[in-house]
């Protein structure tokens, strides 16, 4: 499996409990923090879920 570098984008003030929980999932803790994670169909879906969010690259 790859990896995916994701960086959060935009603050998680206003967003939905289960979003933040997904961005949290993620392992991104503030804006502009960036992960490296395992590119598998779980995180993909996280992800999606948060798409407008997150910065996503292969």
């Amino acid at each position: 499996m790859g990896k995916l570098r994701v960086t959060l984008v935009k603050s998680v003030i206003g967003t939905k409990e289960s979003h933040r929980a997904c961005v949290r999932g993620l392992g991104l803790r503030r804006l502009n923090h960036t992960v490296i994670v395992e590119d598998s169909p779980a995180v993909r879906g996280m992800i999606h879920e948060v798409y407008y969010l997150v910065k996503c690259e292969a």
